[in-house]
C-alpha cells in the first residue's frame, strides 16, 4: 500500500485529491496538513511514502517544508511531489534544489496524478514533459559558471553521456533510442549514476548536470 500525505491550505483541493487517491486499491491517504509546519510534523509521525506538497501555504511554505523533510536523514525514504501552477515557475526552480522529486500542476488529469504517485514510489522522479522542459529552460536561463566537476570523476564515459541526456530532459526510452541500447540498460546507467553521485532521484541529476557544467545553456535541442 502506498501511503500519501496531502499538504495544501485549501480544503477543497485536499478533499478532491484525497477522494481520488483513496479510491485506488493500492493507495491510502494517511494524513492531511493545512500548512507547512503541520506537514513536517505529520511526515515525522506518519512516515508516508509520498507527500503532495503545495508551494504556497501559511506558517511555513512548501519550499521550506520540503527542505526540512529532505534534509532529515531519518526521512530519506519520503518523496515530495510539489503542487504548482504555471505562474510559479520561479518556485519550481527552487523546489528542485530543495529536494523535490517531482512536480504536478494542480489542474492535472486524475490519471496523471495516480501515475505520478506510483512513479515516485517506484524510484522515478516525476518530471512530466511540459514541466521538465520549463524547468530545464529555467536552469539554462539562470545558469552561472559551473561548479567544480570533481564528482564526475566517479563516472564512466557512458555514465557521463547518460547523465547529460537526463540533464536535457530525455526519458529512459529516449536515451535508449539515442544510444541504441535497451531501455533497461539506459535505466541501469541512470541508476548507477545516481548511486555514485548520491542523488536522491532523477530530478537531482538534472541539477548536478547543470551545476557540474556537464550540460550548458543552449543544449536544449
Amino acid at each position: 500500500m502506498i501511503r500519501v500525505l496531502l499538504a495544501d491550505d485549501q480544503s477543497l483541493v485536499r478533499a478532491g485529491f484525497g477522494a481520488l487517491l483513496d479510491a485506488q486499491p493500492d493507495i491510502e491517504v494517511v494524513a492531511e496538513a493545512a500548512d507547512g509546519e503541520e506537514a513536517v510534523r505529520l511526515v515525522r509521525e506518519q512516515r508516508p511514502d509520498v507527500v503532495l506538497m503545495d508551494i504556497r501555504m501559511p506558517r511555513l511554505d512548501g519550499l521550506a517544508a520540503t527542505r526540512r523533510i529532505t534534509g532529515d536523514a531519518e526521512l530519506g525514504e519520503v518523496r515530495v511531489v510539489m503542487l504548482t501552477t504555471f505562474e510559479l515557475d520561479e518556485y519550481v526552480f527552487e523546489a528542485i534544489r530543495s529536494g523535490a522529486s517531482g512536480f504536478l500542476v494542480k489542474d492535472t488529469e486524475p490519471d496523471e496524478l495516480l501515475r505520478a504517485v506510483r512513479a515516485v514510489v517506484a524510484g522515478d522522479a516525476l518530471l512530466s514533459p511540459g514541466v521538465t522542459r520549463r524547468l530545464i529552460a529555467e536552469f539554462a536561463a539562470r545558469s552561472k559558471e559551473p561548479a567544480a566537476a570533481d564528482a564526475l570523476a566517479l563516472l564512466t564515459e557512458r555514465e557521463r553521456e547518460v547523465m547529460a541526456l537526463v540533464g536535457i530532459g530525455l526519458s529512459n526510452e529516449e536515451i535508449a533510442r539515442r544510444l541504441v541500447v535497451s531501455p533497461l540498460t539506459a535505466k541501469t546507467h541512470v541508476s548507477r549514476t545516481m548511486v555514485k553521485l548520491g542523488a536522491r532521484d532523477r530530478a537531482q541529476l538534472v541539477v548536478l548536470a547543470y551545476e557540474s557544467g556537464l550540460v550548458r545553456p543552449g543544449w536544449l535541442g
